[in-house]
């Protein structure tokens, strides 16, 4: 989430955006297109020329593969941009021990009094 609100330099936040934009707007459009074609094409097998049925069964191929390329593609940059990203803004967060768990040894060092301890209990 936080390389989302904030991915990097100016124009990776421009690209970001506009892919999600195209994705968007694509998916049902390459899905609509998609079933109108394939609709298309079993008119043409009923009634008119097989010829025309194979050319939008091939547009509707062609048209699938542009889209899942494109999305590979764009879906790959991202990821490699994140990875990116993620490598040089770390956030980390120091858990401290409370004192129940001190070691024995370091609770002394540490001005803690000892605290009696189940038989079954073991520090980890």
């Amino acid at each position: 989430l936080q390389w989302l609100r904030n991915p990097g330099p100016q124009h990776e936040r421009r690209t970001l955006f506009g892919d999600m934009v195209c994705f968007l707007f694509i998916t049902p459009l390459a899905t609509i297109s998609g079933w109108l074609c394939l609709r298309g094409a079993v008119d043409h097998l009923h009634f008119s020329s097989r010829l025309e049925a194979v050319g939008l069964i091939a547009l509707t191929v062609a048209l699938f593969t542009i889209y899942l390329f494109w999305t590979v593609v764009s879906f790959r940059y991202h990821c490699r941009l994140y990875n990116e990203w993620r490598q040089t803004n770390q956030r980390v967060i120091l858990l401290t021990p409370k004192s129940a768990h001190v070691p024995h040894n370091q609770q002394s060092l540490l001005g803690l009094q000892p605290l009696k301890r189940n038989s079954k209990e073991t520090i980890v």
